[in-house]
């Protein structure tokens, strides 16, 4: 009888204790904030708040700042924390053409070699600069193949239908190393005047080989939410079907996919802008290496990697952040390692931010891009992180590549009206279940605060009003 009253006194000890917890944290919400949460039915335990003055040794507002938390797409934070600090802002990427002997007469006896070196930003009017120059340099025809090198990466296998079973979609795409175009076929849409019209098609960039069969039709109903009735498929002998409708409303607009591996897609780019520039083939495209004898031509430089993280950031480019992370992955490596580079850019970016001086207790890194449901950080060392970053060199650049709320990027719709409109660098992260921010905010009083909030909740995608009202909380002085 004795160890059955203890064991209940015990237990109603425990709820006691929770349920105090709970009502401190919620009594340590800014009004407006407990307000938002409670009209979303979000309970305060699933929320995490850290914030604090840049220039002030104590958080203003800490709540369950130490629990870790799923934070989306506001991982990216850390990629571009551990790609500017040990790569640093101008660091660049070198894509090298090489061949088997030099062009006489117009022609390349051999083979030609595209040599990735990890590239996150090697788009398509690059890559046609690059074979014009080619052209120029006197190739008219390469009597072999035209091999792509993608061997700079060693990656994991990767399959762009496992997050959500959407592979087309370009934010499942996977590194590559030699990625070109971000591994994505953009598709303006045209609708048509009236319902059931054919919606008029153009596609960027040419990819050989790959046949698209447009179905879609224009509907006579509210804009809305336009792409939630598109759909493409990938059918076989490389046919994209993309079907649905685009309400007349909407007018012209920008679509997406990504219908091949980034292997095929740049074979398909590759062959389809040589033939575009003039160029002729005995070969044909394909993947491969390069011999050690090939004599290179010429290379080509990426933008420098400030501008790279302000490309992932303020659109939140998933392929991006994990192109930075294997090249993390890459760089910390030694020539003999066998690891593949994603899960050593993960432990190089952990050993970058606890050298950094952040508590990395918690952190989970699986991609670098949020794209993941077990990627894991605490509040307080993403806060920590923002500090770190304030006081670095690059701080302007890291800065700058986040979204201004309401202004651009992902964050363009962010506070509408609000005074604080304009004053908040946030980055945001959104998936099912999660909704996260955190940046800097400027208060009408020109001080800068550091803010996280993270919110882990099946109804977390009604949690906008609540950050919001965290950032018009900040920019008042907390009052």
């Amino acid at each position: 009888m004795l160890m059955k009253n203890l064991s209940s006194c015990v237990t109603l000890f425990t709820g006691l204790l929770l349920a105090a917890l709970a009502q401190a944290n919620d009594a340590g919400l800014p009004p407006g904030v407990r307000l938002a949460l409670d009209g979303a039915r979000i309970p305060a335990d699933a929320v995490s708040i850290w914030t604090r003055a840049v220039d002030r040794p104590t958080p203003t507002l800490a709540i369950n700042a130490a629990t870790p938390m799923n934070p989306a797409s506001v991982m990216k934070l850390v990629t571009a924390f551990a790609a500017l600090e040990r790569l640093g802002p101008a660091h660049t990427w070198s894509t090298r053409v090489a061949s088997d002997g030099a062009p006489r007469g117009g022609v390349l006896e051999g083979n030609l070699y595209l040599v990735g070196g990890a590239d996150p930003v090697l788009g398509y009017d690059r890559l046609w600069k690059m074979l014009r120059r080619l052209r120029a340099l006197g190739v008219e025809r390469v009597t072999g193949d035209i091999v792509l090198d993608g061997s700079t990466l060693r990656l994991p296998p990767h399959d762009p239908d496992a997050f959500d079973g959407r592979g087309l979609r370009p934010y499942n795409s996977g590194p590559h190393g030699l990625l070109l175009h971000y591994n994505t076929l953009l598709l303006g849409l045209h609708p048509g005047k009236t319902a059931n019209e054919p919606v008029t098609l153009a596609a960027e960039p040419p990819l050989a080989g790959l046949v698209i069969d447009n179905r879609i039709l224009t509907a006579d109903a509210p804009c809305g939410t336009w792409y939630r009735d598109l759909q493409a498929t990938l059918e076989p002998g490389r046919r994209l079907v993309l079907s649905g409708s685009l309400p007349a409303a909407c007018g012209p607009r920008t679509w997406s996919a990504a219908p091949l591996p980034p292997a095929e897609f740049g074979s398909a780019l590759v062959a389809a802008l040589w033939s575009e520039v003039g160029g002729r083939l005995g070969g044909t495209v394909r993947d491969g290496r390069t011999p050690g004898g090939a004599e290179e031509l010429f290379t080509d430089e990426s933008d420098p990697l400030a501008d790279v993280v302000r490309d992932m950031n303020k659109w939140s480019s998933n392929v991006i952040a994990r192109q930075l992370l294997a090249t993390l992955g890459r760089v910390s490596l030694r020539e003999d390692a066998t690891e593949d580079m994603v899960t050593a850019g993960a432990r190089a970016a952990t050993a970058t931010l606890a050298a950094a001086g952040i508590d990395t207790s918690g952190l989970v890194i699986e991609n670098g891009s949020g794209l993941s449901r077990i990627e894991r950080i605490r509040a307080e060392s993403l806060g920590a992180l923002l500090l770190a970053a304030w006081q670095r060199p690059w701080m302007p650049e890291f800065i700058a590549a986040l979204p201004v709320a309401g202004l651009d990027g992902t964050a363009r719709r962010r506070l509408g009206d609000s005074p604080a409109r304009g004053q908040a660098h946030i980055k945001t992260g959104t998936l099912n279940g999660v909704r996260a921010m955190a940046g800097y905010l400027l208060d009408h009083k020109g001080q800068r605060h550091a803010v996280v909030m993270m919110v882990n909740h099946p109804e977390a995608a009604a949690s906008a009003a609540a950050q919001d009202a965290l950032l018009e909380w900040l920019w008042s002085g907390g009052e």
